[in-house]
């Protein structure tokens, strides 16, 4: 690896590699969330092979994914002139058309597009009425706020409903789709990219959940809580992670140190970023959180999956406060009013 002197000469799993680490081991983790199981082996792979990346093929690999993300995101802002319009002022003609060629064969844009420049309120006007196999399609396919502002329109039958339709979701066969937007193209005329990407899914009903307010998230859980405990159990685990503590305001973060075990959070804290450590060690006196301290450096190594497990005992018990309304969880959904 570190003979090699230009990026060009290197694959696209070792960008990704040196990518990975050159973002630290904060950043990392984040993109992993979003990567299937057989990339993140073979990634992981690759980084466990990677040996001194001289510093200008590092420079040379964070600029080249620089680029392709900005190439991506005025293409899925505007279509393919927009981008080459901005990137030529940006990049040069010569450049500007190079990355164009390299993503437009991989990058589509993807179905329902139109939507995510729409107001809410007016899609909810259009989808209101379709089948909820249609629409939790489509909301499948949008932003996570945009598809939770559209579905607290919705009325609490067709909540739960549409809810449940979006996590048993696994792969949308392409037949479908063009037939789905061959109907909506011609009631709205609107012109419709498409892909065959995974639609749907378990990780895609909490990212819409977790954007909703609090009112909407409840009528969702307790009809899932009686119709498909399991379904309902899995996406509780998923609303709020560890990490989300941060989140939290003081008060209710001190709150939930008067209920968790100090050697659970010590545990748990041993997987933690170091903003969510600080945060913890300022709500609590000097004395404890220097006990703490002490507790999670005479620990050593653990398992990871005892930190999970320790995690999860302080994620239930933060859930349990918020559900009695003791603490307060902030949401993408709406305001969260403390009177």
């Amino acid at each position: 690896m570190a003979d090699k002197k230009d990026n060009k000469e290197l694959t696209g799993r070792e960008k990704a590699a040196i990518l990975l680490v050159s973002l630290g081991s904060d950043i990392a983790p984040e993109v992993y969330k979003k990567l299937d199981d057989a990339t993140i082996e073979t990634i992981t792979l690759e980084i466990a092979n990677l040996r001194k990346v001289p510093p200008d093929i590092k420079l040379k690999v964070l600029k080249e994914a620089q680029e392709i993300l900005m190439a991506r995101e005025f293409m899925a802002r505007g279509g393919v002139d927009y981008a080459r319009d901005v990137l030529e002022r940006a990049l040069g003609p010569e450049r500007a058309q190079s990355l164009l060629d390299r993503i437009t064969a991989s990058l589509q844009v993807k179905p329902f597009d139109f939507m995510r420049h729409t107001d809410a309120a007016q899609i909810l006007g259009f989808i209101q009425n379709e089948h909820p196999q249609t629409i939790a399609l489509i909301l499948s396919y949008l932003e996570p706020q945009q598809a939770a502002l559209i579905l607290s329109g919705l009325n609490p039958v067709m909540q739960a409903d549409v809810t449940k339709r979006i996590a048993n979701m696994d792969r949308i066969t392409p037949e479908v789709l063009r037939e789905v937007e061959r109907v909506l193209e011609r009631k709205l005329s609107s012109v419709m990219g498409q892909d065959f990407t995974v639609a749907g899914g378990i990780d895609a009903v909490v990212a819409i959940v977790n954007s909703t307010d609090r009112a909407t998230e409840r009528n969702i859980m307790e009809y899932l809580e009686e119709n498909d405990p399991e379904l309902a159990e899995e996406i509780k685990k998923r609303l709020f992670v560890f990490e989300d503590a941060m989140r939290l305001d003081d008060r209710s973060l001190q709150r939930v140190l008067r209920e968790v075990d100090m050697k659970e959070l010590s545990l748990a804290l041993k997987g933690a970023s170091e903003d969510l450590k600080t945060k913890f060690f300022k709500n609590m006196s000097k004395r404890a959180a220097e006990m703490l301290q002490e507790d999670m450096d005479f620990m050593g190594p653990v398992r990871v999956k005892d930190v999970e497990e320790a995690q999860q005992k302080v994620v239930n018990v933060i859930r349990s406060l918020e559900e009695q309304g003791e603490i307060v969880i902030a949401t993408g959904g709406g305001d969260e009013l403390v009177v």
